[in-house]
C-alpha cells in the first residue's frame, strides 16, 4: 500500500487526533483488514500441497 495521502485533524495543543482518507485508500484497508481476519482464522487449518490442489482444480474443471 505506501504511504497514506490522508489529511490529520489535530486538537488545539497540535496533537493528531483523526485522519481523512481518500475513500480508495479506506476501501483498500478495510479489504486488508478482512484478509487478516481470514487468515487468523484459518491458521490452524490443515494444509494442501500445490500438486494436490492442482489434482482438485483439474477434476473440478477449473484447469
Amino acid at each position: 500500500m505506501g504511504e497514506l495521502r490522508g489529511k490529520y485533524i489535530v486538537n488545539e495543543a497540535g496533537q493528531k487526533t483523526d485522519i481523512i482518507l481518500p475513500m480508495d485508500e479506506y476501501e483498500e484497508l478495510l479489504e486488508d483488514l478482512h484478509d487478516l481476519a481470514v487468515i487468523a482464522e484459518r491458521k490452524d487449518e490443515s494444509t494442501v500441497s500445490f500438486d494436490e490442489l492442482k489434482r482438485k482444480l483439474r477434476a473440478d474443471g477449473i484447469l
